[in-house]
């Protein structure tokens, strides 16, 4: 099925774009979020009408986008679960988790935002991608961990890792006059 565009999509087009899409994508997701239109004439010339009114919408919508990304910039959340001695957790960290923490944090998010392809299963500091809009996304720190102390040393061990000093080159060694004798 073939689809117009009213939005920016990744991994799919921008706005704009007449693309291919399998039918159920489109009849489920792209038509009733009004993400976009069915290819034909008549919505052509709609959206040939419509677009500066959507070009302006968009840009609105990435402006506000845009603040809140500045909010979350270098956003960190913690999260303490029961994990066995191995770091393995009895169950995973979900993006529903994630979102309840940033709820209680003062964020206001949707689900849907979070992008995180797989749960998370182990004890430790993860790089989470929050997409606010299709142009703009930012990445949220999520520590998991045992303890609240755990989850203290975990996120000061991961941001000593970030601020390593830059190591000197390895200096060839030279062999000095007394090292040779010594042989």
């Amino acid at each position: 099925m073939e689809v117009i565009l009213l939005e920016r999509i990744e991994r799919l087009g921008q706005m704009g774009d007449v693309v291919k899409v399998k039918t159920g994508y489109a009849r489920n997701y792209l038509l009733p979020q009004k993400k976009a239109l069915r290819s034909t004439k008549e919505n052509m010339a709609y959206f040939e009408s419509q677009k500066a009114e959507l070009e302006a919408r968009n840009l609105k919508l990435r402006q506000e986008a845009e603040k809140v990304a500045e909010k979350i910039k270098d956003f960190a959340v913690s999260l303490v679960r029961q994990a066995s001695e191995s770091g393995q957790l009895y169950g995973s960290v979900t993006a529903r988790d994630i979102h309840d923490a940033l709820k209680e944090a003062g964020l206001k998010l949707e689900r849907h935002q979070i992008d995180l392809t797989q749960p998370l299963k182990n004890v430790g500091v993860y790089d989470v991608r929050v997409v606010l809009h299709p142009d703009v996304a930012e990445m949220i720190k999520v520590t998991v961990a045992r303890s609240q102390e755990e989850s203290d040393r975990l996120a000061n061990s991961y941001n000593a890792d970030l601020v390593k000093p830059v190591e000197e080159e390895a200096k060839p060694e030279v062999n000095t006059s007394e090292e040779k004798a010594a042989e």
